[in-house]
């Protein structure tokens, strides 16, 4: 039997691998099941139309399942602060002044404790539609996420939802200081808040509700991205409040964590609470604006009622990436900083992209903590791969979402119409002509409207290119999951090196003691001839020895079966924008 690869290897990594590999499928809640095509720029609900909680139906979760997702992350559950008016029903009506968008930011919550009213088909029943939504999720195999979003709150939050007994964010604050560790708030003692002058949420042509430039708040407090100005600039997160974990900013930073700040309690029951809901994990929205000494306390006490819920933190310090998982308990992080900026520059045809940033990655970056990072291509938050902005064509996402979620054991998200080539297009209002798909406003999603087809969820209306677009990451994700070598196995690079491969081209295996998977990808968008030999040391690490004949079968494509063997270079040519998962075994 060959002996183990050498520990200073530089092909390989340390990786402490899992064999739990997730695969997310994230939607914005109020667009996934949006049948209305009208998109008028700043629509409202009426017009453009809004998904309900009711439209992720059975068969929608069933095709979600069959995608190769486990786990399904509703973007926008919470009641977070909106234009439209639900005052009939006692919600209170917001002041446009300080809202994003008709439809609103959903990282504004107003009420922890309850679930925003566009999402039910009846208001009265909200919650109730919601948890219905939990138990079909469940029936079809997926698990539930959430986001948590810690770091502020919408400047009108006021919860009228919340259980007997719960005090809200700063009732008892004394609000004469600026700082008190048992404060929910910062303030700016002695001024009232200023909105931006130059904030225009539904376009100078139009009034949202209450808008007058004002919004009555004395003294004013802090904003969400850590602005301790009444003038908040309109580039800020002017439409949130910073929450107080205990650390004076204003001071040093100092922390004040004994006895345990106020904030850090009422978080803890609000996490409690949807756990007791049924909710599978939670994405924390900038949990790294949040002092790590509080997930260190609170995760492990939330773990310990609901053993195996996830917790995600979006976290874009790679200093603080082992912090996080070491001393706060997170489950994974965002592998934004890293992998995503790397694949990004070599699908954008600028010429900037090398594959070197790959190598760094898991040389760097993610040695020893490559099964935490969430891998991603797009969320909520980032361009649409087909945009203008990004890469102009979906097809650039094949290698590198290949890349994605094969590199490592660790998580892989994909984003609702991904999957089918959503570019982003249109000028939806707040979020403007950007690349992206809203979050601030009601709108159509034309791409995944084709695929949802009137909500039969069967791809009815795609094309024949979308068709095929949607079928490579149906394979792909299920190969994530379900080949042992991509779920747990061990890493050994192939193209490290520079000079190992053509410009664009890169090349690993994956492996455990019973199966190896050599990923084979071209981001370059033309024809690429790569030699593929086994060098000695990856012939130890995969177990193996150079005799005899091997054969490649391609998992991903219809590539036919390719023999080699393994001293001898076998020129392999690859097509522009493509990926390759071969099943690699001796003859």
């Amino acid at each position: 039997m060959p002996a183990p690869p050498p520990a200073t290897d530089p092909n390989t990594t340390e990786e402490e691998v899992t064999d739990n590999k997730l695969v997310i499928y994230q939607m914005m809640t109020r667009l996934f099941g949006n049948k209305k095509t009208v998109n008028k720029t700043y629509g409202t609900a009426q017009e453009n139309g809004v998904g309900k909680f009711n439209d992720i139906s059975d068969k929608a979760l069933q095709e979600i399942k069959q995608l190769g997702a486990t786990h399904v992350w509703y973007t926008g559950v919470l009641e977070h602060a909106f234009m439209t008016d639900y005052t009939k029903f006692g919600i209170p009506l917001d002041d446009a002044d300080v809202v994003k968008g008709r439809a609103g930011s959903p990282y504004a919550i107003k009420d922890y404790y309850d679930v925003n009213p566009d999402l039910a088909v009846d208001v009265r029943k909200r919650m109730t539609e919601f948890e219905a939504l939990v138990q079909r999720t469940h029936a079809n195999n997926l698990k539930v996420l959430i986001d948590f979003v810690p770091n502020h709150v919408a400047r009108t939050y006021r919860s009228d939802a919340k259980p007997a007994g719960v005090e809200d964010f700063g009732a008892k604050d004394d609000n004469t200081v600026a700082f008190k560790p048992n404060n929910n708030f910062y303030y700016i003692p002695g001024q009232a808040l200023q909105v931006p002058e130059s904030n225009n949420p539904l376009g100078p042509a139009l009034k949202g509700p209450l808008e007058n430039g004002k919004f009555a708040e004395n003294p004013a407090k802090a904003s969400g991205n850590d602005v301790f100005s009444a003038s908040p600039k309109v580039d800020d997160w002017f439409e949130t409040v910073k929450l107080n974990y205990g650390v004076d900013y204003q001071n040093n930073r100092t922390k004040h964590f004994a006895p345990i700040p106020d904030t850090w309690t009422k978080m803890r029951d609000i996490l409690l609470f949807w756990a007791g809901k049924g909710v599978d994990g939670f994405r924390c929205d900038m949990a790294e604006m949040v002092p790590v000494e509080f997930w260190a306390w609170v995760i492990p006490q939330v773990k310990a009622q609901h053993p195996g819920i996830t917790f995600i933190a979006e976290i874009y310090n790679p200093k603080e990436y082992r912090n996080y998982i070491s001393t706060g308990k997170f489950d994974y992080l965002y592998d934004k900083v890293g992998l995503y900026d790397g694949l990004r520059r070599l699908m954008e045809n600028k010429g900037q992209g090398n594959t070197a940033d790959i190598t760094k990655v898991w040389q760097e970056e993610s040695r020893g903590i490559s099964s935490h990072m969430l891998r991603f291509l797009e969320n909520h938050d980032e361009q649409r791969i087909a945009s203008p902005d990004f890469a102009g064509t979906p097809l650039a996402g094949i290698p590198a979402m290949t890349v994605s979620a094969t590199l490592g054991s660790g998580p892989v998200l994909v984003y609702f119409g991904q999957e089918v080539g959503e570019p982003g297009k249109g000028h939806e209002g707040f979020q403007g002509e950007d690349g992206r798909t809203t979050i601030f406003d009601y709108w159509g999603v034309p791409a995944h409207q084709a695929w949802m087809n009137g909500g039969k969820f069967d791809g009815g209306k795609l094309t024949q290119d979308q068709q095929r677009l949607r079928e490579f990451y149906t394979k792909l994700l299920n190969l994530s999951t379900g080949r042992e070598a991509i779920r747990k196995g061990k890493f050994y690079a192939l193209t490290a090196q520079e000079g190992t491969a053509p410009a664009g081209v890169y090349a690993y295996l994956r492996h455990t003691a019973e199966e190896r998977i050599l990923v084979l990808v071209n981001f370059s968008r033309q024809n690429a001839d790569y030699a593929l030999t086994l060098p000695a040391n990856a012939l130890t690490a995969l177990g193996l020895d150079n005799k005899g004949t091997f054969l490649l079968q391609d998992l991903l494509t219809d590539t036919p079966p390719l023999f080699f063997q393994p001293t001898v270079k076998t020129s392999i040519t690859l097509a522009p924008m493509s990926a390759h998962v071969f099943l690699l075994q001796k003859k």
